[in-house]
């Protein structure tokens, strides 16, 4: 059984729709925190999903015997890497900095066994928000709620958030925040699928 390094229920729903037999524990990890100390040291967007990554799955392979998948995702536009927006206020004046424009997610994932990392995989994708009006910002606000201030972007793109855009260039897994097709060939390859 594969341990999850996380308790975000987007990857939780992909890997195990997948097949995947699996638990889940949440890193115990201040990611903001993390993230403001690795943005600090002038790591890049990518850098800093893949340092995430690998600090969630190892810190939880420390605990825990078995594999562990650990993975983060950045939103990075004009060389900055946005946070996950806290509030309402704050989705609507991120919607609106994105809107019109094409930012980029880059999205990591750490396995880690015994404390140390023995795989991992980087992905981005670009993604276009087409120029929507503000009423339409407001009525999405409205519908969406505090559901998607979880995700980096503040949409789900496998929902109402596909509204949102004109263009994604990517793997539609590596949007929703885990490169699933490369995840699968990897736990193939160690055998921990059952099919």
């Amino acid at each position: 059984m594969v341990i999850l390094a996380s308790t975000s229920l987007a990857r939780r729903t992909l890997l195990q729709n997948a097949g995947v037999a699996l638990r889940w524990q949440a890193p115990g990890l201040d990611e903001e925190g993390a993230k403001a100390s690795l943005l600090a040291e002038n790591l890049s967007p990518r850098d800093v999903a893949d340092a995430l990554a690998e600090l969630k799955a190892v810190r939880v392979s420390e605990r825990c015997a078995g594999l562990v998948l650990g993975a983060d995702q950045t939103l990075e536009i004009d060389g900055d890497c946005l946070s996950k927006p806290e509030t309402l206020d704050a989705l609507k004046a991120q919607l609106t900095r994105l809107r019109g424009r094409t930012h980029r997610l880059h999205v990591a994932v750490v396995a880690a066994e015994d404390g140390r990392p023995v795989w991992r995989c980087l992905k981005k994708a670009d993604l276009t928000l087409r120029p929507f009006s503000d009423a339409f910002l407001e009525a999405y606000v409205a519908q969406c709620g505090e559901a998607v201030l979880s995700a980096v972007g503040g949409y789900h793109l496998e929902s109402l958030g596909a509204q949102l855009f004109s263009e994604v260039r990517g793997d539609y897994f590596t949007v929703l925040g885990l490169p699933l097709i490369e995840t699968l060939d990897f736990l193939r390859v160690r055998g921990e699928l059952q099919i």
